[in-house]
């Protein structure tokens, strides 16, 4: 790791350029409410060519607050352009708090030389833009990097082998395993990789392209996601071939060579740069923001977690106040040397059912997980079973394969859903609890343990919480998906990990335990028989028995109190 030492930029004066941001970017940080005021203007310096590793050219954005001052420098590498929403809510709003913004299309994107490559050249296009960075009169030698998604990706790769002059990063919604995103327990996250192919393939080229291709893509789902086979499906919507996603779909297994240095999970272990991350409870990329947290608190690495009510998409929109809040408070502390905006506690989360925010020390801040059990009348109980044989089974079909209703989604029908349509299909198992005397608080994280037989010897299972209020509308809190091979044996013990949550279960409201055979499109469906989605052109149907000895597993407060037969 390089030494922390300050870097400071050329003494030679710097003349600011007289542009102004984009139009469309003024007007739409004239819409925005609930955000601090600004303390300077804000200038422009568009088209900067900053030389890539391999020479190409950068294209690259200098946003600056028209203002006497010594100003620190924040690094936005994206490869989804540099108009809106990044001009906006990254150029003009940070830098009219008094930060440099370098907002830079990665290359192959946004008029960027090269070819895009998913993850494979942004360390090294990160380090040849901080060794441009040291050229400029304008640089003090003190950087921040911000920014959500892909753009948390490239923070981790920079932070990889981070330079001296790195000082703070805050990573939105942001990923660090590239195939984490496409796949889960060997299935394909397909509605997501779908998104993902539309926007990188799309929106570094402007607004309306994008729009279009999202439009297209929605139009055509139905008929790409039951593709036979799945594999080449995708280029009806994305209108051409994208290499990439073929590639993801075609390796499943994280351990093919494919995936080499694709993941920065180990960058947080042995990172000392004071980090903040940002996640929804619906967030696709939840997961991988609280195994990053994990990673940096083993390490001793200064950092703080903020956690809203918010899917991928809407932490960037209804969030966004509390997202920028939490990241400017952030970047001033370690980069102004002002931490007056910085909270009390290293996390905060919005606890759900009470529609509240709590501080809290750490996460998980859940002292033991509590056990809830199914029952051959579908009830959910605290009491243990006293067998573990076959409880009750249901018949999953891939023809008509059980769909996905709301959950971590790149699609506006993500997040809390009512799940009552889902709920009344055969295919779909429930077991509810009482209705509860006291509230319950579930803080943590959630698992299932299944123990599941089926008559093919291969099946994916779908395990979902859900909140069920005094009308009875059943809202999903959090998910997780696991696959069967039982490969002859009578049954299989499995856990799944079922996300994170911050959840209050008011009082007169019962807890839900949902199960199923998948969730499509958002996973490409199962087989039945063992082969690739991907490839497979022949589909059977499954019996999956649940065994009583299952469980779901809540991370709660206060033991609950029930009513003395447990029944719903």
């Amino acid at each position: 790791m390089a030494s922390r030492t300050h870097a400071p930029g050329p003494t030679s004066t710097w003349t600011p350029p007289s542009g102004k941001p984009p139009l469309v970017s003024r007007l739409m940080r004239a819409t925005w409410r609930g955000l601090p005021a600004k303390r300077y203007d804000v200038g422009w310096e568009p088209g900067l060519p900053v030389p890539a590793a391999d020479g190409s050219p950068l294209v690259t954005d200098h946003y600056f607050p028209r203002g006497e001052g010594d100003f620190p420098t924040l690094l936005v590498r994206s490869p989804y352009g540099r108009g809106l929403p990044w001009s906006p809510m990254y150029g003009v709003l940070f830098a009219e708090q008094g930060f440099h913004v370098v907002l830079q299309s990665c290359r192959g994107t946004g008029g960027s030389g090269g070819d895009f490559d998913l993850w494979r050249n942004e360390a090294a296009d990160g380090r040849a833009t901080v060794a441009w960075l040291r050229e400029q009169s304008w640089f003090n030698g003190t950087l921040g990097t911000v920014g959500p998604s892909y753009l948390g990706y490239v923070q981790w790769a920079l932070a990889a082998d981070p330079p001296p002059e790195l000082k703070a990063m805050v990573v939105q919604v942001g990923l660090h395993d590239p195939h984490a995103l496409f796949h889960a327990d060997g299935a394909f996250r397909l509605e997501n990789a779908l998104a993902v192919g539309v926007g990188m393939t799309y929106q570094h080229q402007g607004a309306m392209p994008f729009v279009k291709a999202t439009l297209r893509l929605r139009r055509r789902l139905p008929d790409v996601v039951t593709a036979k086979p799945l594999r080449g499906a995708q280029t009806t919507a994305l209108v051409g071939e994208v290499p990439w996603l073929d590639d993801v779909m075609s390796h499943p297994d994280a351990g093919d060579a494919y995936w080499d240095g694709a993941s920065m999970a180990a960058v947080a272990e042995r990172l000392d740069v004071p980090t903040a991350l940002i996640t929804g409870w619906h967030d696709v990329l939840g997961d991988q923001t609280f195994e990053q947290y994990r990673r940096l608190r083993a390490a001793g690495c200064e950092t703080a977690l903020l956690v809203g009510p918010w899917t991928h998409t809407s932490a960037l929109q209804q969030g966004w106040p509390e997202v920028f809040a939490e990241s400017l408070a952030w970047l001033r502390a370690h980069l102004c040397g002002d931490p007056s905006g910085l909270r009390p506690t290293r996390v905060r989360v919005h606890m759900g059912g009470e529609d509240a925010w709590r501080d809290v020390d750490d996460w998980s801040p859940a002292p033991a997980a509590g056990s809830w059990f199914p029952t051959a009348e579908q009830h959910l109980t605290p009491r243990a079973p006293t067998g573990a044989g076959p409880l009750v089974s249901f018949r999953y079909d891939p023809v008509d394969p059980t769909p996905s209703i709301g959950g971590p989604l790149l699609s506006p029908t993500a997040g809390a859903r009512d799940n009552g349509t889902l709920e009344a299909r055969d295919d779909v198992l429930t077991f509810t609890g009482p209705p509860l005397t006291e509230a319950v608080d579930v803080l943590g994280p959630v698992s299932a343990r299944l123990t599941v037989s089926t008559d093919t010897g291969h099946a994916d299972v779908f395990t979902r919480l859900c909140d069920v209020d005094a009308r009875g509308r059943s809202v999903n809190v959090c998910d997780g998906l696991g696959r069967l091979r039982t490969d002859g044996r009578e049954s299989e013990q499995v856990t799944v990990a079922m996300g994170h949550t911050a959840h209050r279960f008011e009082a007169g409201h019962r807890i839900r335990w949902q199960i199923s055979g998948g969730a499509h499109p958002r996973y490409a469906r199962s087989t039945g028989t063992g082969q690739s989605p991907v490839d497979a052109t022949t589909f059977t149907p499954v019996r999956i028995t649940l065994h009583a000895d299952s469980a779901l597993m809540l991370a709660t407060g206060p033991a609950p109190r029930s009513t003395a037969d447990d029944r719903p």
